[in-house]
């Protein structure tokens, strides 16, 4: 489902990142193939040098669908950037693709925090954030954090994962299905 990011993933990611519903969503933007397969090493490079975290999602058949990344990483948190290409808009990937990676961040990595800034016109991405029950929306409880991201207007609500949250749901998730198991038997 993730795999470290690889230069030989470019080409198929570039075409998916380049569709109008996809590119305008995108952190690091890149215009051409050549400027994508550069910020793709940048990224490599960075998270070598511990300051992102960065993984290409993949498909059931191991193809290249999209990113998520954890960027600017201090003090053990976060911000949190991913996108899928359009044709697997809506298909569980985002939901299964986050779940792979804060497992990772949080149970292997060391994370304890995990910020979403979203713009309030991405109306598909804050539908799929409120969807998560491990997540907080967080623009009262961090509002100095809110302020910074939004220097240059009101543009981003902030949301946040801690750690504790996502342990909790982790383990009432798998009692659940426990449950459910026994009471089938």
């Amino acid at each position: 489902m993730l795999k470290k990011r690889e230069l030989q993933d470019c080409q198929a990611l570039y075409d998916l990142l380049v569709h109008p519903d996809v590119f305008p969503f995108v952190r690091q933007k890149a215009y051409s193939y050549e400027e994508f397969l550069f910020v793709t090493k940048q990224t490599i490079e960075a998270e070598e040098r511990g300051e992102l975290i960065s993984r290409t999602i993949l498909d059931e058949w191991g193809s290249p669908i999209g990113t998520i990344n954890l960027y600017d990483i201090e003090d053990n948190a976060g911000f949190l950037g991913t996108w899928l290409g359009k044709p697997f808009h809506g298909k569980g990937y985002n939901q299964a693709a986050k779940d792979a990676f804060f497992a990772e961040l949080f149970f292997e990595l060391g994370i304890e925090t995990i910020f979403m800034r979203v713009k309030k016109v991405n109306l598909r991405s804050t539908k799929a954030v409120q969807k998560l029950p491990f997540v907080s929306f967080a623009n009262e409880t961090r509002k100095s954090l809110l302020d910074q991201i939004n220097a240059d207007g009101d543009i981003f609500n902030l949301f946040e994962v801690s750690k504790d949250l996502y342990t909790l749901h982790t383990l009432r998730v798998g009692h659940s299905t426990e449950e459910e198991h026994l009471r089938e038997a």
